[in-house]
């Protein structure tokens, strides 16, 4: 007897589809607000033309850039602070080799990209719950 076939699950059947989209010079004190609100440890920073790339600011940034160092929030702004450019995923990756990018460059989270616009993020959350369960139930 041969074994179920694998469903190959993909980002986009995992990711997130909200996200906050911002300008890099907004202040981190903004963005913060906007964190709290929606819940978010990211911001995606946008591009400023179509030959710019997407940044990405995450809470460990803040904390590491601004907070440690005694900087105010108020003072600064987010392109100081971002990564640049961000490593983005497509939206048919498999969620495997998702997990595997992120291990070979120590990410965490990352934009969703398609067409070179962002439709959403992923992380290791998404990755582990939803895709694990996500091919779970497709072999029972």
């Amino acid at each position: 007897m041969s074994e179920p076939k694998r469903q190959v699950v993909k980002t986009r059947d995992v990711m997130q589809k909200r996200y906050i989209l911002m300008d890099g010079l907004m202040t981190v004190k903004e963005a913060l607000v906007r964190m709290k609100e929606y819940d978010a440890t990211m911001v995606l920073i946008n591009k400023r033309s179509d030959q710019d790339e997407y940044g990405l600011v995450l809470l460990s940034d803040i904390a590491k850039k601004v907070l440690a160092k005694d900087r105010s929030p108020e003072r600064v702004n987010l392109y100081e602070i971002m990564s640049k450019p961000v490593i983005g995923v497509s939206p048919d990756m498999d969620v495997r080799y998702c997990a595997r990018l992120f291990d070979q460059f120590g990410l965490s989270i990352a934009p969703v990209i398609d067409n070179g616009e962002v439709i959403g993020s992923v992380g290791y959350t998404e990755l582990v719950l939803d895709g694990l369960l996500v091919e779970q139930r497709s072999l029972e």
